[in-house]
Formats: C-alpha cells, sequence, structure tokens
C-alpha cells in the first residue's frame, strides 16, 4: 500500500513561520507528543517538535508595552537586511551551541548554507561549558569547507566567540582552541564572523540552536 502523502499547513514556531504536516482528517501528525514540521516545503529537511510549540500565525500575544512592539519590529528589519546583504556566491555558516549545567553536557548545531544547497550538523560533545560548545560550533563549521577562496559568512549568538574572535579580547580559558579558530580563520580570503542575537528571527540560527539542543536530548 502506498505511503499517504501529509499535506501542509502554515502555522508558526519559536517566531518563525514553518510548515505543519496534517493528516486526512485534516489533524497534525503526531507522535508522543510531538508534531511534524518543516521550515520550507522544497526541502527535504523534517523535524519533530514538541505540539505546544506550534501556534497558528495568526495567534500573537498582546503587547504590554509599546517598547517591546518596537523592539520586535527592529529584530524583523535586521533579519530581513541581513538576507539582502548575501551574495548568491556566499557560503553561510549558522552555528550554536548548547550545555545543560554549563559545565555539564553539550552540544553543537551547524547550518551550511550554499545558494539551494544544505547539510546540518547535531552533534554531542560530552560535557563542557556553554562558551565552549559555542567556539566548537564555529570551529566544526569551518573545518566542513575545502574551498577558502569564496565569501564565507559566519553567524553566532556568542557575545564571548564574537569577543575573543573578533574584538580581540585576551582569553583567560579555552586558549588552544581559540588560537586554532583563528589560525583556521585567516585560510580564507573573505570571512567575516556576524553577531547575532539569540532568537531574534533568524532562521538559520534558529536551525543551529535546534540542532544543538537536540544533539543533547538525544544522549540522554
Amino acid at each position: 500500500m502506498e505511503k499517504d502523502i501529509p499535506a501542509w499547513e502554515r502555522m508558526k514556531f519559536k517566531q518563525n513561520k514553518v510548515w505543519l504536516a496534517m493528516d486526512q482528517n485534516g489533524k497534525p501528525i503526531e507522535q508522543k507528543g510531538k508534531v511534524l514540521i518543516k521550515y520550507q516545503l522544497d526541502q527535504d529537511h523534517e523535524y519533530w517538535v514538541h505540539k505546544s510549540g506550534v501556534k497558528p500565525i495568526d495567534s500573537s500575544q498582546p503587547e504590554k508595552k509599546g517598547r517591546k512592539k518596537k523592539s520586535q519590529r527592529k529584530q524583523e528589519i535586521k533579519s530581513d537586511q541581513l538576507k539582502e546583504t548575501i551574495s548568491p556566491d556566499t557560503i553561510c555558516i549558522f552555528t550554536d551551541g548548547a550545555s545543560s549545567g554549563n559545565p555539564g553536557p553539550s552540544g553543537i548545531g551547524i547550518l551550511l548554507r550554499f545558494g539551494k544547497h544544505e547539510k546540518e550538523i547535531s552533534k554531542y560533545i560530552g560535557n563542557a561549558t556553554n562558551n565552549i560548545a559555542e567556539l566548537e560550533a564555529i570551529k566544526t563549521g569551518l573545518l566542513e569547507l575545502k574551498k577558502t577562496n569564496l565569501p564565507v559568512r559566519v553567524f553566532t549568538d556568542s557575545s564571548y566567540a564574537y569577543g575573543m574572535l573578533i574584538l580581540g579580547w585576551k582569553p583567560r580559558k579555552n586558549l588552544k582552541l581559540i588560537k586554532f579558530i583563528k589560525d583556521i580563520m585567516l585560510k580564507f580570503n573573505n570571512l567575516k564572523l556576524i553577531k547575532v542575537k539569540g532568537h531574534g528571527n533568524i532562521e538559520g540560527n534558529e536551525r543551529a540552536d535546534f540542532l544543538a539542543t537536540s544533539a543533547i536530548k538525544g544522549m540522554k
């Protein structure tokens, strides 16, 4: 018997627009309290997420303060501007690290994107701090690249990683790891490390966050 092909309905997950898989009765496909989503219909990547996190597009919490609404609007504008500044020949690396305990069980998440091509990495790295996980995500993403002549943009929401790698902060810990990453960065002709706001409506970073936390959950 041919497997049923699900219908997809536009929904919202963590402030991002996603597609929710629906069965023939118009109900979300569900397993163990989780539902199936994907970020883009023309891609194969699918994710099982808690159903409580998936909301209708038009469901929004009433704003208690005008300032909060203004702040959210600014984040959306920054997200749109970010997409416009990336040329078609640019390799984008969205990175995130997560630690349960700090230090504790840690994971890294990386989304590599070049045009329509994508690769995801979700890896458990053992016990580490959140700062180490953030650095390891950047290192792992850069080591995936074989060509150094194309423009590369690495996105991180870690102030620590950005400060150590770009702002010239003097490290007291993780010296070897930081030096190793800096040496890798020097090999690229056109590389920029870009600091983004965590959960700032950047789809790539939201996916990297999901991959990092999933790596930890998979080991529990």
